[in-house]
C-alpha cells in the first residue's frame, strides 16, 4: 500500500459521506448511490472512482488514495481509475507517484500527456516555492529545477514570473502601494517589453471624461489615475485587458466592518492579475495589439467623499446613483469599459475583486466569469480545466436588470435586493459594452485562505493563466 496512508482509518458512514459530498457542491443523492454501490462491489471501477471522490469530500484524502491505489492494482489497466489515482495522489503532494501513474494511463492514448504532467508539477513546484519576502528575510534553501527537454521552460518562466508579479504586488501593504506606485509597476513591466504607458492623474480625469474613477479617488491624499498600456503592431486582433486597482478599500461614507476591511490591500488584485497575464502575453510575443487599462484609485473617507445618492455621469453618458459606496470597483472599471469599448476592440476581458457574493456562491478559489459569448466561454472553461486554473461560469440573467433601476438616473450601482450580486455586478458592468466583438467579466478573489500545493497562503494571481492559455491558443 501507499507509504503514509492509514488505511485503518474508519470510514465515513454513508450519510456521513452524502453530506460531505453535498457540502463540497457535489449531488448529495448521487455520492450516497456511488458510496452503496462501492460497498456492495469494492472492484468496481466506476464504483471506486466516484466513492474515492466522496471521500475527497470528506476531507480523507489518503483514504481516496488508498481505496484507489487498491483497486488499480486489480484494474492495472482502466484508464479512468488510473487517471483519478493519479490526481489523488498529486492532491496529497505525492507527484512522482502520480506522474508515473497518469504516464502509465495516458501514454498509449495521448503522447503529449507525459509533457502536461511533468509541465504542470513543474509549475506547482515552482508557485509552491513562492516567498514574500520584501519585509521579513525567509530561511530557505535554493532548489534548481531541471526540466526534460520536451518541456518548454521558457513559457514556464513567463508564467511563474508574471504569477509572481501579482502575488508581489497583492501581497504589498496599502501604505507602499498606492496608485501611484501601481502606476511605477506598469512602467516598469512596459519598459521590459517595449511597450507605450501613459496615465491620467488627478483633475485631468474630469477634464477627459472619466468622471466615476475621479469620484471614487478624489478622497484620497494620492490622486487617482487611469493607466493605460499599450503593446504590439496595430493591424493584429486588438485585445483589451482591463484589472481593478484599487489599492485600499474602507467602503467608503458606507464604510466597512473591521472583518471586511482587514485584507484590502488585496483589492487591486485585478490590476495586478492583468499586468501579470499582460507579461506572459508580451514575453511570448503573441500576434495581437495589447491594451491594459488600470483604473487606480483608494476608497477613502474625507470630506470630499462620494456619498450615497449622489448622482455622477459616466464616461458613456449613462447617468449612475450611488446607491452603496462600498460597491467602487464597479463604477472605475465602467468608465474604463467604456473608453476600451471605443476601440471596437476584439475582446474586452475585465479582471476584479468585486463582489462578496461571488465568494457565497462559489468560495474563494473559483471565481465566477460572465460574457454573452457561448463559445469564448466554452474555450475559457477548457483552458481554465487544462491549466488547473479554476474557473465557472455564471449567466448573465436579464431578468435581474430591473434590480438596478434607479428612480432619478439610468442606473444605480447596486441592486435593489440582497440576492445575485455577482450577476447584477457583471450586468451593470454589462452596460457599458456596446461595440466590442466580445466581452469577459472574471470576479476574483486573489487570495489564498491558507496553503495548499502551488498555492501558499498570501495573495494570488487568478485566472490569469487560463487567460493566456486561451489568447495562446487563439492568437500564439
Amino acid at each position: 500500500m501507499l507509504a503514509g496512508c492509514n488505511t485503518t482509518q474508519p470510514l465515513p458512514t454513508t450519510a456521513a459521506l452524502g453530506v460531505a459530498a453535498a457540502g463540497a457542491g457535489g449531488d448529495r443523492r448521487s455520492a450516497l448511490a456511488w458510496a452503496e454501490r462501492y460497498r456492495a462491489n469494492p472492484s468496481d471501477p466506476e464504483a471506486v472512482v466516484n466513492y474515492a471522490r466522496a471521500l475527497r469530500a470528506y476531507g480523507q484524502r489518503t483514504q481516496a488514495v488508498a481505496v484507489l491505489e487498491q483497486a488499480s492494482i486489480q484494474h492495472p489497466k482502466h484508464r479512468g481509475l488510473l487517471t483519478a489515482y493519479g490526481r489523488a495522489l498529486a492532491e496529497i503532494g505525492n507527484y512522482k507517484r502520480a506522474f508515473d501513474v497518469l504516464d502509465h494511463a495516458h501514454t498509449p492514448a495521448d503522447p503529449d500527456w507525459r509533457i502536461l504532467s511533468v509541465q504542470g508539477a513543474a509549475l506547482a513546484f515552482a508557485l509552491g516555492s513562492y516567498r514574500f519576502t520584501r519585509y521579513r528575510k525567509q530561511d530557505g534553501k535554493e532548489v534548481k529545477l531541471e526540466l526534460p527537454g520536451n518541456v518548454d521552460g521558457e513559457d514556464l518562466s513567463r508564467i511563474v514570473d508574471g504569477v509572481t508579479l501579482a502575488r508581489d504586488l497583492i501581497n504589498t501593504p496599502a501604505n507602499d502601494l498606492g496608485p501611484a506606485e501601481l502606476e511605477a509597476a506598469a512602467r516598469t513591466l512596459a519598459a521590459r517589453h517595449g511597450a507605450e504607458v501613459r496615465a491620467v492623474v488627478g483633475e485631468d480625469l474630469l477634464e477627459q471624461n472619466f468622471p466615476l474613477i475621479h469620484a471614487v479617488g478624489r478622497a484620497a491624499a494620492r490622486p487617482p489615475r487611469l493607466i493605460d498600456l499599450t503593446w504590439g503592431e496595430a493591424g493584429h486582433p486588438k485585445i483589451t485587458l482591463i484589472g481593478k486597482g484599487v489599492c485600499f478599500d474602507s467602503g467608503g461614507l458606507d464604510i466597512k466592518p473591521e472583518s471586511g476591511m482587514l485584507n484590502m490591500k488585496k483589492d487591486m488584485g485585478g490590476a495586478a492579475s492583468m499586468l501579470a497575464l499582460a507579461h506572459m502575453v508580451m514575453d511570448r510575443g503573441l500576434k495581437l495589439r495589447l491594451r491594459v487599462l488600470i483604473p487606480a484609485v483608494e476608497n477613502a473617507i474625507s470630506g470630499s467623499a462620494f456619498r450615497p445618492r449622489d448622482v455622477y455621469r459616466s464616461r458613456k453618458g449613462l447617468s449612475v446613483e450611488i446607491g452603496n459606496t462600498d460597491a467602487e470597483g464597479r463604477l472605475i472599471l465602467a468608465d474604463a469599459i467604456a473608453l476600451a469599448d471605443e476601440d471596437e476592440p476584439d475582446l474586452i476581458a475585465d479582471m476584479a475583486t468585486l463582489t462578496g457574493a461571488a465568494r457565497v456562491a462559489l468560495g474563494t478559489e473559483i471565481p465566477p466569469f460572465y460574457t454573452d459569448d457561448d463559445a469564448l466561454a466554452a474555450a475559457l472553461a477548457g483552458c481554465a480545466k487544462s491549466e488547473n486554473d479554476p474557473l465557472w461560469r455564471m449567466p448573465l440573467w436579464r431578468p435581474y436588470e430591473a434590480l438596478l433601476e434607479s428612480k432619478v438616473a439610468d442606473v444605480n450601482n447596486v441592486a435593489s435586493g440582497n440576492f445575485g450580486g455577482s450577476i447584477t455586478a457583471a450586468l451593470f458592468l454589462r452596460r457599458f459594452v456596446a461595440a466590442a466583438k466580445a466581452w469577459l467579466h472574471c470576479d476574483i478573489y486573489a487570495w489564498n485562505q491558507t496553503t495548499k500545493p502551488g498555492r501558499p497562503e498570501g495573495a494570488e494571481c487568478q485566472a490569469a493563466r487560463a487567460l493566456y492559455a486561451l489568447l495562446v491558443s487563439r492568437y500564439g
